[in-house]
């Protein structure tokens, strides 16, 4: 049993077997123009671009901003590796920022100071990217005042939370540019593929350029930049427009297994569900490479967001719960139930360990106290009773 396997059945089949008899077969297509403004009319935005991958789409929204050597951009510590990969495609460097201990998401209260510090030393900042933590997303409100005021872009990660909302808008509609990911464990699926959405034309003009190999519009092949062969298939996108049309009902059943989970841990001492108010004070954290660090437990603003709940992460205090979460997940496992810590931080990555970073420890925390749940749409009533079944049995030996 998977974290969060793809949701297909009878109309993505409808849909593909509908484009491999169009003809049209290769990248690009009728069923890729409409899942472009299918997805921008749903996020709410004027314009997208359907590419390969979630990380295509990081990579190409990074160089349409003007990312590239000498520059930095700031990154959380606690996300996938294709955020940071991605800014290492374009020669800038990653500066990693902690995160929020009680949504995961990135820590407001440090970037302000972090991005001021990296002005003063004379570095250029070509972005800032908040990760929608699971579906959770980011203090807009806070984050794009601050970035603003430092004449810094924004780039929306929003390849976690599509349909997810903050302050009745989309998730990927907030900052100059975002960017989706419909890869195979995602809320919706192409198989393999992303979006970049944006309502600035002039991004996603650019950004469409780059990824078909940034060929001049002539009628043989001329090449000014170097390009990338990252645009969509059109079967692909068949089957990303049947994903989107039942996205509210794979929205309603990943919230209804939240719900249940939620009430399962509620009277399990020192368990919380990432992303739910939690109570806390002030504390402290090292000073990483010069630049101050501080630790903020957010208000309680859960009634500002809309999670699409794509993965449903419990956070484990073993000294109140008298067990830890990687033992959960071990109990699970012998059941072939799959779960997952939480994100490994970046600054803890081999390949990242001599990047900047402003730490308070909250990203590490989360990755050794927290486990991600079985999340997924397709999960049917037999086997959501299969996975309560044996988190209650591990719950009853404790």
């Amino acid at each position: 049993m998977y974290l969060s396997p793809p949701d297909v059945g009878r109309l993505e089949e409808t849909y593909l077997v509908r484009a491999l008899r169009s003809g049209w077969v290769a990248p690009l297509g009728p069923e890729v123009d409409a899942f472009e403004r299918e997805v921008a009319e749903r996020v709410g935005v004027a314009h997208a671009v359907a590419v390969s991958s979630g990380t295509a789409a990081l990579h190409l929204a990074l160089l349409a901003l003007g990312a590239g050597p000498g520059q930095v951009v700031v990154v959380p510590t606690l996300t996938f590796v294709a955020t940071a990969n991605a800014v290492v495609y374009t020669g800038a460097e990653p500066v990693f920022v902690d995160c929020d201990p009680a949504t995961g998401n990135i820590d407001v209260a440090l970037l302000a100071d972090l991005l001021h510090r990296l002005r003063v030393a004379g570095q250029r900042v070509a972005a800032v990217v908040p990760v929608d933590m699971f579906g959770a997303c980011a203090d807009y409100d806070e984050i794009l005042p601050i970035c603003a005021a430092a004449r810094v872009p924004v780039l929306a990660d929003a390849a976690e939370s599509l349909g997810s909302t903050y302050r009745g808008r989309q998730a990927g509609s907030f900052g100059r540019i975002a960017a989706l990911s419909f890869n195979g464990n995602k809320i919706i699926t192409t198989s393999g593929g992303g979006m970049i959405v944006s309502d600035d034309a002039g991004l996603i003009a650019h950004s469409r350029y780059l990824a078909t190999q940034a060929r001049q519009p002539v009628p043989h092949y001329e090449h000014l930049d170097v390009g990338y062969n990252y645009r969509l298939s059109n079967l692909l996108a068949a089957l990303g427009r049947a994903q989107l049309s039942r996205l509210d009902e794979m929205l309603a059943r990943r919230r209804e297994l939240r719900e249940r989970y939620a009430k399962l841990f509620a009277a399990v001492p020192g368990v919380r569900l990432l992303g739910d108010p939690e109570e806390g004070g002030p504390g402290g954290g090292p000073d990483v490479d010069g630049l101050s660090a501080g630790v903020r437990i957010a208000p309680d603003t859960a009634g500002a967001r809309g999670s699409n709940c794509w993965l449903t992460t419990i956070v484990v205090d073993p000294e109140q719960a008298g067990w830890r979460a990687g033992e959960l997940g071990a109990h699970l496992a012998a059941d072939d139930i799959e779960t997952r810590p939480v994100w490994k931080p970046m600054h803890l990555q081999p390949i990242f360990s001599q990047s900047r970073a402003v730490l308070t420890g909250a990203a590490q925390r989360l990755f050794e106290e927290g486990l991600t749940l079985p999340s997924g749409s397709a999960l049917d009533e037999t086997q959501t009773a299969r996975v309560f079944h044996a988190i209650e049995q591990f719950l009853a030996q404790r």
